[in-house]
């Protein structure tokens, strides 16, 4: 019978069938290791649809999707400089209008104004103020203000919720932000600038061999960060003492220059043991990012500069411009006109979402 003749021996089916699923299984295991293996800890859509892998949890980003809502407290750090208050104003609007919008997980906001004394916009935007740094310590690079005041309303507030959003007044949301993060692996965006491997002799100043390499080091700044509370907590200090022994040593301070600052957070974080999820969808930096997708958060630090042709002149002013930095001494005009035919659709969404704010914000021309 066919049952005895087989007792003890595999049919050649099922050795056909165990070879073809065992190729299978390698060839994905190998496409895999392609795909993933330079990414370190980036995760994020790789495509409108597809959702990648993050190495650090090892799970596709579907099944680590939380079952229940995380909110996270929205914390931005500001002066009372017209620049800071009429972006400011613009975030805090938007902030408001996707709150409450399906999959966004945005909780309570707070500005923490470290210039030491109230402003007009008390009434307008949540805000605690704590002490600016004393006089002459941060030897004219006000960005060092930033820790020291997160260190302050961390020790001083009531702050409700688990997680904090660290933002800044030049992000505008244009999608609802869920909790990026997962729980111990704070979530963050990954600047092409921040660059540690690059910066070994600088950074082993300030993060000792016995931490480890220094490719432990994330390519980050502080913001924009979903971070749990108590891992904030630990880190805020050390952030603060990094970033200013950063601005006394003279090479690092030549150096890192304007993002001495997010190269001390990235650096506190991993003397602390804290890595990140690295999500290149957080947010989207016109020019250079041309779409909108799926990403969350409008970056406005670059200028924006084209012809009348809709090609684009950056380091040259021009025929069509909208750079926040024309506007050191008050707001920017109501009903910026629309850039040319062929500008992306990234410089068109944030002129906007700018001129929507503008709009409906009383009082605008007085910030």
């Amino acid at each position: 019978m066919i049952g005895r003749k087989n007792t003890g021996q595999a049919s050649p089916l099922f050795l056909v069938l165990l070879a073809l699923t065992f190729c299978f299984v390698t060839y994905n295991l190998v496409t895999a290791i392609i795909q993933y293996g330079s990414v370190g800890r980036e995760v994020g859509h790789d495509s409108y649809n597809h959702l990648s892998t993050d190495p650090i949890i090892e799970m596709p980003e579907k099944v680590k999707r939380k079952k229940t809502k995380s909110p996270f407290h929205v914390a931005l750090t500001a002066t009372d400089a017209p620049y800071s208050k009429w972006q400011c104003r613009i975030m805090y609007y938007w902030y408001k209008k996707k709150k409450n919008l399906p999959q966004s997980e945005m909780g309570g906001f707070t500005r923490i104004l470290h210039s030491g004394k109230p402003d007009n916009l008390m009434d307008e935007i949540p805000t605690m103020v704590v002490d600016p740094l004393p006089a002459g310590m941060d030897r004219g690079y006000i960005v060092l203000n930033r820790p020291w005041a997160f260190v302050q309303w961390l020790e001083k507030a009531t702050i409700e919720g688990e997680y904090i959003l660290m933002a800044e007044p030049d992000h505008i949301f244009v999608n609802p932000l869920p909790n990026l993060s997962d729980g111990g692996y704070p979530a963050a965006f990954p600047f092409f600038y921040i660059k540690p491997d690059q910066n070994h002799k600088i950074l082993r100043k300030f993060f000792p061999e016995e931490y480890g390499p220094v490719n432990n080091i994330d390519p980050i700044g502080n913001s924009p960060v979903i971070i749990r509370k108590d891992l904030i907590e630990k880190i805020a200090p050390t952030w603060m003492n990094i970033s200013l022994k950063m601005k006394e040593d003279p090479e690092a301070d030549k150096i890192f220059g304007w993002v001495l600052e997010m190269y001390a957070y990235a650096v506190a974080s991993a003397l602390h043991g804290v890595q990140h999820v690295l999500r290149k969808d957080f947010m989207l930096q016109p020019p250079w990012d041309l779409a909108i997708g799926r990403k969350f958060i409008i970056h406005y630090t670059y200028g924006c500069d084209y012809n009348l042709k809709g090609e684009l002149t950056y380091g040259k002013i021009g025929e069509w411009r909208f750079d926040k930095r024309s506007h050191l001494r008050g707001p920017p005009p109501k009903n910026i006109p629309l850039p040319p035919r062929g500008v992306p659709e990234s410089v068109i969404t944030l002129v906007k979402m700018v001129n929507e704010a503008t709009a409906n914000l009383p009082n605008w021309e007085a910030t």
